[in-house]
């Protein structure tokens, strides 16, 4: 049996977006739902003086975020199989901890300290590229219930194979369509000037994607309807802009294209920024479940 779908929770509105994500995600699965707090006390030494009962308050606040996510897990899945802990820790770090024995890890955001015009919090940028599991972030607000289509973004290298795999097992269980979408922009050159671009070579791409990585996955999952998308602009641009109504836009940690580079710190950091729908980051150590 997979492991458990982990959530962070910290009472913030992302974090009960994140919470209602995770329960459809586990419903939909047959999975349990694990939620957890991580309480962060400083070192005694790093405190400017010492707020008597801050400790317990701590620890009370945690509870209580732990018992309000119960709720909405419970409240739009009463049979889920739901568990709450409350841990202590640097929330990343236990986080990144607790999911080693989890199938996937959701976060909201931004946390109840990051400051309002933040679209990403230090935690939920921190750890998607880091957490061997897929990580799902959810932005309170932007999540369509009724969307069912999947959108995952792809690129010529070995290690889209992980997200594909994720995208295509979401897309079964939704019984949605599936988009794989490779933003593609010609080199600056071309609209300088200095060289030849041939028009006809996107769609040679498209149908190479299409006949041969994307072929394959379809194979393994008869029952999706996929298809395959090349689209002349910048893959963060691309994939945002396709991905508007989608239910969850799927992308790798990492990955490399002969036109751009497709790495955590560009593209899937840029979707994580600017996408409006749920966002799963798969680490390319990740397999598929079937």
């Amino acid at each position: 049996m997979a492991g458990p779908i982990l959530v962070g929770v910290d009472g913030s509105p992302p974090a009960a977006a994140a919470v209602a994500w995770a329960a459809d995600d586990a419903a939909r699965k047959g999975t349990p739902l694990r939620l957890v707090h991580a309480v962060y006390r400083p070192p005694h030494g790093a405190r400017s003086y010492p707020i008597p009962g801050l400790d317990d308050a701590l620890s009370r606040a945690g509870g209580e975020f732990l018992r309000e996510a119960e709720e909405i897990a419970r409240e739009r899945h009463p049979g889920l199989d739901v568990s709450a802990r409350l841990l202590e820790g640097a929330p990343a770090r236990v986080l990144l901890r607790e999911a080693e024995s989890a199938s996937e890890l959701v976060v909201g955001s931004r946390g109840r300290g990051g400051f309002a015009g933040m679209l990403l919090g230090s935690v939920s940028g921190h750890l998607p590229g880091h957490a061997a599991v897929p990580v799902v972030v959810v932005r309170p607000g932007r999540t369509a219930e009724d969307a069912t289509e999947v959108v995952v973004g792809v690129d010529e290298s070995e290690g889209c194979e992980p997200a594909l795999g994720y995208a295509f097992e979401q897309a079964r269980l939704r019984r949605g369509g599936l988009r794989a979408v490779y933003g593609w922009r010609p080199p600056p050159e071309v609209y300088a000037g200095y060289s030849v671009f041939d028009p006809e070579e996107a769609g040679q791409l498209r149908q190479t994607l299409d006949v041969g990585r994307i072929a394959a996955w379809r194979a393994r999952y008869p029952d999706v309807r996929a298809e395959v998308e090349v689209v002349c602009d910048h893959p963060v641009s691309a994939l945002v802009d396709v991905a508007a109504a989608a239910a969850v836009l799927v992308v790798g940690s990492h990955g490399r294209s002969r036109i751009g580079a497709m790495v955590l710190g560009s593209v899937s950091r840029g979707v994580l920024h600017h996408a409006h729908c749920p966002v799963a980051v798969v680490s390319s150590r990740h397999s598929s479940p079937r």
